[in-house]
């Protein structure tokens, strides 16, 4: 048998006929920059975020930097986040000027740790950027007490939570949500895409500037402001607004294979199952699983040799890449992150696997 990573494919072809005509509908009227297809999934993404507004900008990353920017983070200040999560995170913070502080990982959610975030707060903090890391929420109600006690802003990072819940609410939980549309995604597009999802109207007003080289609302060859092209695709929003309508549908697929995946591997010796936190409710946009005491490496290969495709997210913490040196963290500063970056494998997980090539990977651990 063989078993891909993620199947688009078998996505693609479940929904063939709504995206091909829209697809050759946009091309059609030409409407390419902006325009309806981009203001009327930028009103559906926000209402089913349950939030005021969304601004669809080019990537997750666009989405982080234009947040951060219209949050007023710049040079001279630090933005918290986690040391396990993709470089994306960081290079937001980079981009604004502002200070990179890492802070662990909890032990049983891989989320961001607040312990951790509150010891980290210093004068010059000024907003906290917790990862909904693998399609669970960070602990954003115990962050938003600290956050709310040092009068901090919390800049959710939700590239990998779209219609994930915490407390029974849908992200964005706190302030603002950073969402990408990467193709592998829950919400994934057919290119780069992103969003900014936020109640903050403000903030929903600079980040729709920024992307468009500073044009406020009705201004054409007029600029308020300087800015960027960072503008969504409006065919990519074509796209995405067609595949919404079956998010919900494929996040409960993904529970269902999770629950599957958890029963099949709750008695083998060595491997550690997600935990998902009684607050949260996780839409496994990834299952990782942890290895202990063998060789990660080793299983990766026998489960390629058996047509399974493995992936490791990620393999190295934020603080040990190259592109982090000059931050002069030492070996050993975020224990948890460091172990775990160690024994994580991300076993395959979309909505179209069926029963029998989830019992198929499982067989292969026994």
């Amino acid at each position: 048998m063989n078993i891909p990573f993620v199947d688009l494919k078998a996505q693609y072809n479940q929904i063939k006929q709504e995206i091909d005509a829209k697809i050759s509908e946009v091309v059609s009227n030409t409407d390419f920059i902006m325009g309806q297809n981009v203001a009327s999934f930028e009103k559906e993404f926000a209402q089913f975020c349950g939030a005021r507004f969304c601004s669809g900008v080019s990537s997750g990353t666009s989405a982080l930097y234009l947040a951060l920017k219209a949050a007023g983070i710049r040079q001279g200040d630090e933005v918290i986040t986690a040391a396990n999560t993709f470089i994306a995170t960081t290079e937001a913070i980079s981009q604004t000027g502002a200070k990179i502080k890492l802070v662990d990982c909890d032990p049983e959610t891989y989320t961001i740790n607040p312990t951790e975030v509150e010891k980290a707060i210093t004068s010059k903090t000024k907003a906290i950027l917790p990862v909904h890391l693998y399609g669970q929420c960070a602990n954003i109600k115990a962050l938003k007490e600290i956050a709310d006690k040092h009068h901090l802003l919390i800049i959710e990072d939700a590239a990998q939570a779209h219609g994930a819940e915490h407390h029974g609410k849908r992200v964005p939980i706190a302030d603002i949500a950073c969402f990408s549309f990467y193709p592998g995604k829950n919400l994934g597009a057919y290119g780069d895409a992103g969003a900014v999802v936020t109640n903050n109207e403000k903030i929903a007003e600079l980040v729709n500037a920024y992307r468009n080289h500073g044009r406020l609302p009705g201004e054409k060859y007029e600029h308020s402001l300087e800015g960027y092209n960072e503008r969504i695709d409006a065919l990519q929003t074509a796209i995405l607004s067609i595949k919404l309508k079956y998010l919900d549908s494929w996040n409960s697929m993904r529970r269902k294979n999770a629950a599957l995946y958890n029963k099949l591997l709750a008695d083998v010796k060595g491997i550690v199952t997600p935990i998902e936190s009684s607050f949260n409710k996780h839409i496994y946009h990834l299952y990782v699983i942890r290895i202990l005491n063998k060789n990660r490496e080793e299983i990766m290969e026998i489960l390629k040799k058996q047509g399974i495709a493995t992936q490791i997210h990620y393999p190295i913490p934020l603080h040990q890449q190259r592109a982090y040196k000059h931050l002069n963290i030492p070996e050993g500063t975020f224990p948890i992150s460091e172990q775990y970056a160690k024994q994580i494998l991300s076993l395959p997980m979309y909505p179209e696997m069926t029963e029998e090539q989830i019992h198929y990977v499982c067989e292969k651990f026994l």
